[in-house]
């Protein structure tokens, strides 16, 4: 869960990221934010072994407990600060420390909103990958 939060957060302009029930849990008690496991029938059975699936109710963990992949679905959120370049008269100051007006002249910053998704889900991908490709090397 660190590697996916340190991948996210390496994004410019993402400024929060979130996995679960993120936030909200501090407002839960333990109690309530507690995953119950139970089995259910796994789709397309080859045996009537593998045809039961460990699962939790709620996925509140966002399909990671104790740090580790628990076979639910892995969730998360990625928050991103909106483009700072605005078209407004702002007081500022230039280099030698006096008063300016600054006056945007149009947009030259990045903007990551239209790739986003694209961007977080490769981010995603290459830290799976890279754990994958870890865990099956003899190094």
């Amino acid at each position: 869960q660190a590697d996916l939060a340190k991948a996210m957060l390496s994004i410019n302009a993402a400024k929060g990221f979130e996995y679960g029930s993120g936030f909200m849990a501090q407002g839960m008690k333990g109690s309530q934010h507690n995953d119950f496991f139970f089995l259910k029938k796994a789709p397309k059975a080859r045996s009537a072994k593998s045809s039961l699936l460990l699962s939790t109710i709620s996925n509140y963990s966002g399909g990671i407990q104790g740090g580790i992949s628990n076979g639910e679905d892995v969730y998360f959120n990625v928050a991103f600060k909106p483009a700072s370049t605005i078209m407004r008269r702002q007081p500022s100051f230039d280099v030698a420390g006096n008063e300016v007006i600054l006056e945007g002249k149009g947009r030259h910053d990045p903007c990551i909103v239209p790739r986003a998704v694209s961007v977080v889900e490769a981010m995603a991908a290459l830290v799976i990958i890279d754990h994958i490709l870890r865990a099956n090397t003899n190094l």
